[in-house]
């Protein structure tokens, strides 16, 4: 998953047009396994007459959530001051648009925007069962689970560390759509200032959420995005990058509360002993993968243009409570 924060101030009729990188965790990307760095979001705006238009042009592979914050001066929005919407991807949107309350005095306005990847109108399936990220007949076990007392609070409260070796293999937990790729450092450690450097793949289920494996090899990738994967599926191998104590892999699935704020979701696992389990920090879990999860309907995205489509209206969520977002921790 991704963020941004720039701010922008302009005056009078001035347009522009602000070109803004997203940053992941879920949050820089890969080429074939290496592409996803330098993905844009751009921020365009179009005088016409008093009224100046916003739109998001989203050129990533799947949903952006955006939140505006907005400092207007002689100036009314037509979404308020802070405004928060999911953008489709691979499409130009329009947002709002700015006009003065009196056109003979100057106006101005700034803002500070924020972009993560997913949708805010993800509803978790409950009934699905996760397999294990790791190959059939494999076992690791789990050093942090869900509250866990190191890092796995906040937008990262559903987490699951599972260690393992570096370069160990890790498979697809659920089928979905390949979302994101960033498999390009190869530095971590136990400081926060490492968070950043983390390799992940994002992989967006049929009902919008999206699974974040993190924490991945240098070029540990074997997918890309727009790439439909089945449960089970070979993705990559693990690494000890970014925000890290050891080598791990750090599972979760997480939906988009806004452009600064995720939520991660408690999900249950088919093990070798059981289904359904709620998997317990300190216990070890054998992977194993039925037939059947190999055999469900693939669902794709829409299909994605290669140009930007006419601008449509984006979906306001409910307002969302302001929080700090990262796109992959430990």
């Amino acid at each position: 998953m991704l963020r941004l924060s720039r701010t922008s101030f302009f005056r009078l009729t001035r347009p522009v047009v602000c070109a803004l990188l997203l940053v992941l965790p879920l949050p820089a990307p890969v080429a074939a396994a290496q592409e996803a760095t330098n993905k844009l979001v751009k921020v365009v705006t179009k005088k016409e007459g008093e009224v100046t238009r916003f739109f998001v042009q989203n050129l990533e592979s799947t949903e952006v959530t955006a939140t505006f914050d907005l400092k207007l001066a002689n100036l009314k929005s037509s979404a308020g001051s802070c405004y928060t919407a999911t953008y489709p991807a691979n499409q130009l949107t329009e947002a709002f648009t700015l006009s003065p309350v009196n056109p003979e005095k100057q106006w101005s306005y700034s803002y500070v925007n924020h972009f993560t990847i997913g949708s805010t109108t993800a509803v978790h399936d409950d009934s699905c069962l996760y397999a294990l990220p790791f190959e059939a007949g494999t076992e690791f076990k789990v050093t942090q689970g869900y509250n866990g007392s190191y890092s796995h609070s906040g937008a990262d409260q559903y987490a699951i560390d599972f260690k393992m070796p570096c370069g160990t293999p890790v498979h697809a937990a659920r089928a979905g759509v390949v979302a994101k790729v960033k498999v390009d450092s190869g530095v971590g450690g136990t400081e926060r200032k490492f968070e950043s450097s983390a390799n992940y793949i994002l992989i967006r289920h049929t009902d919008g959420t999206l699974a974040n494996y993190a924490h991945l090899s240098k070029g540990g990738s074997i997918v890309k995005p727009g790439q439909i994967v089945e449960a089970g599926d070979l993705i990559g191998f693990s690494g000890n990058t970014g925000f890290t104590s050891g080598p791990h892999l750090h599972f979760s699935v997480f939906k988009t509360r806004s452009g600064k704020q995720r939520l991660s979701l408690p999900v249950k696992f088919r093990t070798a002993n059981a289904e359904g389990m709620t998997l317990v920090e300190g216990r070890s879990y054998k992977c194993v993968l039925p037939s059947k999860a190999v055999a469900k309907a693939r669902v794709a995205l829409p299909p994605v243009s290669a140009a930007p489509m006419q601008p449509v209206k984006a979906t306001v969520p409910p307002p969302a409570t302001a929080a700090k977002n990262r796109d992959a921790k430990s």
